[in-house]
C-alpha cells in the first residue's frame, strides 16, 4: 500500500480517495470518460438524521461511544442557490430537470439535495463504460424526486429496475398515534449506461417446499429429478418433427432435432412407449441453479446488532447486497466505483470477487475504517491513497483547514479512534481518542488514551495530559504532535515512569507510560510501543471469503434412460 502525494494514480490499482467527490470526480486524470464498470453509490438520503459510528468502550458498552460521522441534513442557502444556478447554467437535461423540480419543489431544503446530487450523477454516467451500470440506494424520502434526475442523466429507456431490499424485519408503527405502515425496505434504482450494459442473472436458494414438491422422482444413480414439458411456446417450422415415433405438439418441440439427440444421448429425456403420450425432459436438483432473482430482494438480511461483519458505521450495508449487484454488473477485473463509500463495504465485496475499486469518502474517520477493514485479506490488497497528507507539510497544512479532520488522520495512522467528546463544546476531556489492546488471546482490554496537538506546543499542556493519563488509569498515554517536544517536555513525560504488561515472556519487558510521538516520525513509520499482541480498539472484519453462492449447473452424462415412476401419466 502507498500513500498517495496528489500525482495522478496508475489506472490498473485499486484507490482510495479523501475528499469531496464532485471535483474529484471532474478531474479527468484520475477519472477518465468511460473508466469505469459499476458505479454503485449509497448517498445520504436527505432523512435530516445525525449518523454516529459506535465502538467497544473498555467495560463492553457501546451506548456512549459515539462519533458523529455525518448529518444527513440539507439546507437551501447560498452554496445550495450556487450548486442549482451552475448545472442549470451549464444546459443539458439534468439541469432542465433541476429546473422543473424547482418549481414543483420551490427554493427549500429538498431542492438543495436535488442540486448537490444532479452534477455528481452526471459525472458518473460520464465516468462509466457503454457496458457499465449505476446502482443509487435511497429510501422513500426522496427516491422518486432522484427517478426524475436519473431519467434525465441517463435517459428513461435505460432505466432497468427499482430493486427493493427488505432491510429489516419490522414490526410496523410502534407509536400508539401511528399514521402510517412500518417502513421496511430501501430502493435501488438500476440503470444502464447503454443497451449495452452487462447483466448476469443471479440466483437464490430455491424454496424447499417447491424442490420436495417437484423432485420427486429418483434416477438409478440417485439423483432426484422432475419431468418438465418439451413443447415450443411458439411455432416454428424446423421444430415440427416425429422422433421416435412420436408426434410432434402443435406448436412443435422445443429444441431441435439435433438437441434432441443430445439429449436422448446424455439421458436427458423420458421416452414412453406409449406414442400417443408425449415425451418430456429431465431436470435433475443438482442441475438446479435456484431460482431467479428478481427486484425484491429480502432473502438478504440487515447487519444486525451481533453480526460479525459489523463494524458499528452509520448506514452500513451487508456485504451479500453488494456482492449481488457485482456479480450481475460486472465480470472479474472490472472497475468498481463507490463515490459515497463510508466504512468501505463496496470495497470490500469488490476485492473478494476480484474487481478492482475505487472508493471516495469526506471524512479520514471512514478511510481510517476502510484501511482497518482491508487488513483482513490475505494478501493484504495493494491500493494507492490520494488526497492524505504524504508529508509534514500535507499535515500541517490539514491541520490549518480542519482540525478534526486532522485529529481523525492522525488517530487513524496508528489505528485509535476519536472520542465523542471532540465534536462537542464545553468541558475538555483532555483526550482526543483511545486505542485498546489486548496482551495475550481473550486478555482484557487495555486503555492507550491519546491527545492530538496540531501546533503550539507547550509544558504545561505536556503536564495537563499526564494527569489526564493517571485520572483515566491508562495504560498508556500518547501525545501525537507537529512541534518537536523539548528536552523539558520529554523529561516530564518520563515522570510517569513504565507500564509493566501483566502477561509476558520477558520479566524485564516494560512500555513508557507517557510516550510523545511527532507526525514526522509517524511518517517515518514509528508508532506507540505497547504490547504487541492486538488492537481491538476498531470491530475487526472477519477473514475475507466470498458469500456462499448457490451452486452452478453441473452436467452428468447417463448411460441409460430412466424409467418413469410406476403409475406415473405422461
Amino acid at each position: 500500500m502507498d500513500a498517495g502525494s496528489g500525482k495522478v494514480p496508475a489506472v490498473e490499482k485499486s484507490m482510495l480517495y479523501y475528499g469531496d467527490n464532485l471535483p474529484l470526480l471532474r478531474n479527468r486524470d484520475y477519472f477518465p470518460t468511460e473508466s469505469v464498470d459499476l458505479v454503485y453509490l449509497d448517498p445520504p438520503f436527505n432523512s435530516n438524521q445525525d449518523y454516529n459510528v459506535i465502538y467497544s468502550e473498555k467495560d463492553g458498552s457501546k451506548s456512549v461511544a459515539q462519533v458523529q460521522a455525518f448529518t444527513d441534513t440539507w439546507h437551501w442557502d447560498a452554496t445550495a442557490r450556487r450548486i442549482y444556478s451552475d448545472t442549470v447554467d451549464a444546459g443539458g437535461r439534468a439541469g432542465v430537470a433541476l429546473s422543473a423540480l424547482r418549481t414543483l419543489t420551490g427554493e427549500s431544503d429538498l431542492l438543495a439535495y436535488l442540486s448537490m446530487m444532479a452534477p455528481r450523477l452526471t459525472e458518473l454516467r460520464r465516468v462509466l463504460r457503454p457496458a457499465g451500470s449505476l446502482y443509487l440506494h435511497c429510501d422513500p424520502t426522496a427516491s422518486h424526486y432522484l427517478k426524475i434526475l436519473l431519467d434525465s442523466v441517463f435517459g428513461p429507456e435505460n432505466f432497468r429496475n427499482e430493486i427493493i431490499w427488505k432491510r429489516k424485519a419490522g414490526r410496523g408503527e410502534t407509536n400508539r398515534e401511528a399514521v402510517r405502515f412500518g417502513v421496511t425496505v430501501d430502493s435501488i434504482l438500476f440503470y444502464a449506461r447503454s443497451p449495452a450494459s452487462t447483466f448476469r442473472r443471479q440466483y437464490r436458494p430455491s424454496n424447499p417446499a417447491y424442490i420436495e414438491s417437484k423432485f420427486t422422482h429418483e434416477s438409478p444413480d440417485g439423483r432426484k429429478y422432475r419431468l418438465d414439458n418439451l413443447t415450443s411456446p411458439s411455432y416454428r417450422a424446423n421444430l415440427v418433427y416425429t422422433y421416435k415415433g412420436h408426434d410432434p405438439p402443435p406448436n412443435g418441440w422445443a429444441v431441435s432435432r439435433e438437441r434432441m439427440e443430445e439429449m436422448d444421448a446424455e439421458g436427458r429425456l423420458y421416452i414412453p412407449d406409449d406414442t400417443s403420450q408425449r415425451i418430456q425432459r429431465l431436470r435433475f436438483l443438482d442441475e438446479l441453479e435456484g431460482d431467479t432473482v428478481d427486484s425484491l430482494w429480502d432473502d438478504i438480511p440487515p447487519i444486525n446488532s451481533q453480526a460479525r461483519e459489523r463494524l458499528g458505521y452509520p448506514t452500513q450495508k451487508p456485504e451479500a447486497l453488494l456482492e449481488r449487484i457485482i456479480e450481475a454488473s460486472t465480470r472479474p477485473g472490472d472497475t468498481v466505483l463507490d463515490p459515497f463509500c463510508g466504512c468501505g463495504t463496496t470495497i470490500a465485496a469488490a476485492q473478494k470477487l476480484d474487481r478492482r475499486w475505487i472508493g471516495i469518502d469526506i471524512t479520514h474517520l471512514a478511510i481510517a475504517l476502510i484501511r482497518n477493514r482491508l487488513t483482513a485479506f490475505d494478501p493484504a490488497p495493494l491500493y494507492g491513497v490520494v488526497g492524505e497528507p504524504a508529508d509534514v507539510a500535507g499535515a500541517e497544512a490539514l491541520a490549518k483547514q480542519d482540525r478534526y479532520q486532522f485529529q481523525w488522520w492522525a488517530l487513524g495512522m496508528i489505528g485509535a479512534r476519536p472520542v465523542p467528546e471532540e465534536r462537542k463544546k464545553g468541558a475538555d476531556s483532555g483526550i482526543d481518542g483511545k486505542l485498546l489492546f489486548r496482551e495475550k488471546e481473550n486478555g482484557p482490554d487495555k486503555l492507550m488514551v491519546i491527545q492530538v496537538k496540531s501546533g503550539g506546543l507547550k509544558l504545561g499542556e505536556i503536564r495537563d495530559f499526564g494527569r489526564v493519563i493517571e485520572r483515566e488509569k491508562a495504560q498508556v498515554g500518547v501525545l501525537l504532535a507537529l512541534d518537536e517536544p523539548t528536552r523539558d517536555m520529554r523529561a516530564e513525560a518520563a515522570t510517569l515512569g513504565y507500564y509493566k504488561p501483566e502477561y509476558r515472556l520477558d520479566p524485564d519487558s516494560k512500555y513508557d507510560r507517557y510516550q510523545i510521538l511527532t507526525i514526522r516520525q509517524l511518517f517515518d513509520g514509528k508508532r506507540p510501543d505497547y504490547p504487541p499482541f492486538r488492537n481491538v480498539t476498531l470491530k475487526a472484519a472477519p477473514p475475507a471469503k466470498p458469500t456462499p453462492k448457490v451452486p452452478r449447473a453441473r452436467t452428468k452424462k447417463l448411460s441409460e434412460h430412466i424409467e418413469a415412476p410406476e403409475g406415473q401419466s405422461i
